[in-house]
C-alpha cells in the first residue's frame, strides 16, 4: 500500500493483578495475552513476580523466548509478596 505506515512493536508494558482474580477466565486471558505477545516476538514489561495474572502472562511470554522485565517496588521484594519474576527485575522505591 502506498503511503501506509508500518509499526514494529518490540515491547509492551502491561500491568495487571498479582492475584488470580475472582473468575478463572481472567487467568486464561492473561495467559493467552502472554502467549500471543510471545508468538509475535514482543517482549513484556510488567509488574513482575510469578503470582497471579502477571505471573501467568509473563510465564506464557517466556515460553516463546521473549524477555520479561518486572518493575517491582522494593517493599514487595523485601517481604517476598509476589514471587520471583521469570525474567529481569527492576526494583523501584515506589510505583509513583
Amino acid at each position: 500500500m502506498e503511503g501506509s505506515l508500518v509499526i514494529i512493536l518490540e515491547k509492551i508494558c502491561v500491568f495487571c493483578g498479582a492475584n488470580y482474580g475472582k473468575d478463572e477466565s481472567y487467568v486464561k486471558v492473561a495467559h493467552k495475552l502472554g502467549e500471543v505477545l510471545g508468538k509475535r516476538g514482543i517482549n513484556l514489561i510488567c509488574g513482575g513476580g510469578s503470582l497471579g495474572l502477571m505471573g501467568s502472562m509473563s510465564t506464557a511470554n517466556t515460553v516463546y523466548g521473549r524477555q520479561v522485565l518486572g518493575i517491582i517496588p522494593s517493599a514487595f521484594t523485601e517481604k517476598n509478596l509476589i514471587g520471583k519474576t521469570c525474567g529481569k527485575e527492576l526494583k523501584v522505591a515506589t510505583m509513583q
